[in-house]
């Protein structure tokens, strides 16, 4: 199967040289040589071989919240999950109450239905931007909480189809699981509690106040660093003289340095290359390496 076979039975649903870059929260960088939008089972029991008989890498969009596009075009297939792969239900199991979630639903939206309804524990991702595949995939977390805490079991398309994922199978750590570029996420079942709706929606309002008052706005893709084990990435970035720090179009957060922040019409290349100085001078300063959380796409790393 070829490129061009993709391209004529996908139809509406495949784009060309489409903008990548700009469907990120960082808002900058390059094309794809093809995106596809995926909004039903059926698009994807009819596309999903297709995409893996391309040859070409799959990058699954979601929210672009965590995403770094370089600038030009990227021989890569990109995929967008919509329609059906947003929908959310769930139904009592004994105690607990079992959630189904498409991959392409948004956290915050997520978060706050099911405080709505009562179901609680999952309040903490009301401040995580991105989308549940995206989520599970990075085991995303905060507020002391993560994905591994909820996560009863994933479903993935891959070349060889679907698979189911049990939460033991996925092996998730501090940001990160099992799962690679090789499956795309496409349910997520949580198992969560019923519990009190009121408390639970004071609890998301308060989630978000902090993080307005603690994290900045613009174009960025959130915490830029993992934290090392005992420390802040954000502590050991202003420890070395970089918050503020500008290169081009892209600044360290005054308000939280472990962000960066890109004008509008900005660079990627600018992100990029700040983002390696504050790495080199946090590890000049300090011995410490940071780990970057966000991922990257036409740029390489120095491990």
């Amino acid at each position: 199967m070829t490129l061009h076979h993709l391209i004529e039975t996908g139809g509406a649903r495949v784009e060309e040289h489409a903008p990548l870059g700009a469907r990120t929260t960082y808002r900058v960088g390059g094309t794809a040589r093809l995106l596809v939008t995926l909004s039903t089972n059926a698009d994807l029991a009819e596309l999903g071989p297709l995409l893996f008989e391309t040859g070409l890498p799959l990058v699954v969009l979601g929210n672009g919240s965590n995403l770094l596009v370089a600038e030009g075009e990227h021989d890569v297939v990109g995929v967008r999950l919509q329609g059906e792969f947003t929908a959310m239900s769930w139904r009592d199991d004994g105690g607990a109450v079992l959630v189904t979630v498409g991959a392409g639903l948004g956290l915050p939206i997520g978060a706050r239905r099911l405080a709505g309804e009562g179901i609680v524990g999952f309040e903490w991702a009301v401040g995580v931007p991105g989308t549940f595949g995206g989520a599970v995939v990075m085991n995303a977390g905060g507020h002391g909480s993560d994905m591994a805490a909820s996560v009863a079991s994933v479903t993935t398309y891959g070349r060889a189809g679907e698979r189911e994922w049990s939460s033991d199978e996925l092996a998730f750590k501090y940001r990160s699981s099992a799962i690679d570029g090789s499956h795309m996420v496409t349910t997520v079942t949580l198992r969560q509690a019923r519990g009190d709706a009121t408390a639970a929606q004071a609890t998301i309002k308060e989630i978000v106040r902090w993080r307005r008052e603690h994290q900045p706005g613009g174009a960025n893709a959130g915490s830029v660093f993992r934290n090392p084990e005992g420390d802040h990435a954000g502590r050991l970035i202003e420890a070395a003289g970089c918050k503020g720090l500008r290169l081009g179009s892209a600044r360290v957060s005054e308000k939280h340095a472990n962000f960066i922040v890109v004008d509008a019409g900005g660079s990627a290349r600018d992100v990029f290359e700040l983002l390696t100085t504050v790495r080199e001078r946090v590890h000049g300063a300090t011995g410490v390496l940071l780990e970057p959380e966000n991922r990257f796409l036409g740029f390489e790393v120095r491990r």
